[in-house]
C-alpha cells in the first residue's frame, strides 16, 4: 500500500488489530476504541440505502462509529461545537497557554490516567483564576476553556493542556470589566511555580489516600520513600508552561480552537504508507526547528502508541472555567457580555446535512446521478456485527 491509496487508521486496525489483542490484555475502552475504527463507515456497522425520485439510481451510506478517537468522524462535531462558541466570544484579547508535565511523570500518568489528568486539569484551573483574581496581577475574574491533550507529534505520550484565556476579567464587585497587560496575560514564572506547586501538592495527597496504582515499570514508587524522592525531584525541574502572543482579533479565537478541541492523537492524512508491516507518518519535530520528518514504526509499535491516547471512558477533555463555566455562564458572562456592550445571540440548531452543505458545499440530498432529484431512504441495512468487544 502507497500513499496514494489513502492510508487511514482504520486500514492499520483492520490488517493488524486482531493480533495485536490476542497477544495484549487491553481495557474495554480500548477494545471499543478499536473496534469502532475499524469499522467505522463500514457494512459493520450497518447504513441504509438511499433511491433518487426522478431517475431511480440508488447509493448505500454506512454508518460512523462516533468514537471520539475516530480520525473520520471529528469534522462535523468539531464544527458543530465551533458554531456554538461563537457567542461566547467577546471583543477583548484571548492568550492561549499551554501547561506540561515533566516527562518523568509519564509513566504514572499512563498507569493512572483519570487520577492525574483531573489533578491536570485542577492545577491548571487553580492556578489562573488565583492569580487572574491576585491584586499584584489582574485583580479579576477571568473565564478560559482548556483543552486536554495527551501526545507528541511522534505519538509518544505527553500530557499537557491548551487554555484559551480572557486577557482581563469582571472586577470584584461585578461593575467593570478590568483588561490584562497588552503582551503578556501573567509571568510565566510565577504560572510555573504556583503550577508546579499544586499539581505535586495533589499528586503527593492522591498517593495518601491510595487512589494511584504503581504496576510494571512503576511498581517501585508503591515504596513510600521512592515516592517522594520522585516528589522532590519534581519540584527541581523547570516545568514546560508558556504563552503564546494574544490574538489579533477576536474572531480568530474560533479558527484557532478549531486545532485543538477535537483533534485526535494522528490525522490520516499524515500516514503515508503502509508497507511491509510498517506504518510511515509525517511528524513535526518542535526540538529541530519545527523540521518535517518522517518516521516509520512496525505495525505493533504504531498501535501500541495510538491506544496510549484513549481516554478513560466519560471522561471529559474539554472544560470551562471562571465566568464561562457552567454555573456562571448564565449570570457572571451575562454580566461581562453588558458591560463590554455585546449582543448575546442564541444559537440556532442545524442538520448535518445542512451543515456539511455549508461547509464544503456537498449537498447529500440531491442525486449524484442526474443532478435534479432528491434522495430518500428505501431501506435500513443493520449491522453485520456489534460494535462493542
Amino acid at each position: 500500500m502507497n500513499k496514494n491509496e489513502n492510508i487511514e487508521v482504520s486500514d492499520i486496525f483492520r490488517n493488524y488489530s486482531d493480533v495485536y489483542m490476542k497477544n495484549h490484555n487491553l481495557p474495554l475502552n480500548q477494545l471499543r476504541a478499536i473496534n469502532a475504527i475499524k469499522f467505522c463507515r463500514s457494512k459493520e456497522l450497518g447504513g441504509h440505502i438511499d433511491k433518487c425520485n426522478i431517475c431511480g439510481s440508488e447509493s448505500i451510506s454506512y454508518n460512523s462509529c462516533r468514537n471520539r478517537h475516530c480520525p473520520k468522524c471529528q469534522f462535523l462535531k468539531k464544527e458543530k461545537w465551533l458554531i456554538a462558541r461563537k457567542k461566547d466570544l467577546l471583543p477583548i484579547k484571548y492568550f492561549h497557554v499551554v501547561s506540561t508535565i515533566p516527562s518523568e511523570l509519564n509513566p504514572l500518568a499512563l498507569r493512572n490516567q483519570k487520577v492525574i489528568y483531573n489533578i491536570l486539569f485542577r492545577s491548571v484551573k487553580e492556578t489562573l483564576l488565583e492569580l487572574a483574581n491576585d491584586k499584584k496581577h489582574i485583580n479579576a475574574q477571568i473565564g478560559f476553556i482548556s483543552i486536554l491533550h495527551t501526545w507528541g507529534q511522534n505519538l509518544m505520550d505527553h500530557p499537557h493542556i491548551h487554555s484559551i484565556v480572557t486577557g482581563g476579567g469582571l472586577s470584584s464587585d461585578n461593575t467593570q470589566w478590568i483588561n490584562s497587560r497588552k503582551k503578556f496575560f501573567i509571568s510565566i514564572s510565577v504560572i510555573k511555580k504556583l503550577f508546579r506547586g499544586k499539581f505535586l501538592s495533589y499528586l503527593r495527597k492522591s498517593y495518601k489516600n491510595k487512589e494511584l496504582i504503581f504496576p510494571g515499570k512503576i511498581s517501585h514508587f508503591a515504596d513510600r520513600e521512592k515516592f517522594n524522592d520522585l516528589i522532590r525531584n519534581m519540584y527541581k525541574k523547570n516545568w514546560v508552561v508558556y504563552a503564546k502572543p494574544p490574538f489579533k482579533k477576536a474572531a480568530n479565537v474560533v479558527d484557532y480552537l478549531g486545532r485543538y478541541t477535537h483533534r485526535v492523537a494522528i490525522s490520516n492524512n499524515r500516514i503515508v504508507k503502509l508497507e511491509d508491516d510498517k506504518v510511515s507518518f509525517m511528524w513535526r519535530d518542535y526540538a529541530d526547528n519545527n523540521k518535517k520528518k518522517k518516521i516509520s514504526l512496525e505495525s505493533e509499535e504504531f498501535i501500541r502508541r495510538f491506544l496510549l491516547h484513549i481516554l478513560p471512558d466519560r471522561f471529559v477533555k474539554i472544560r470551562y472555567y471562571g465566568f464561562l463555566g457552567n454555573r456562571n455562564r448564565k449570570t457572571l458572562f451575562k454580566l461581562c457580555c453588558n458591560i463590554l456592550n455585546v449582543e448575546t445571540k442564541k444559537t440556532e440548531d442545524i442538520s448535518w446535512q445542512d451543515l456539511l452543505f455549508n461547509l464544503t458545499g456537498i449537498n447529500i440530498l440531491k442525486c449524484p446521478n442526474c443532478k435534479k432529484g432528491s434522495m430518500h431512504i428505501i431501506q435500513t441495512l443493520y449491522p453485520e456485527r456489534c460494535n462493542s468487544p
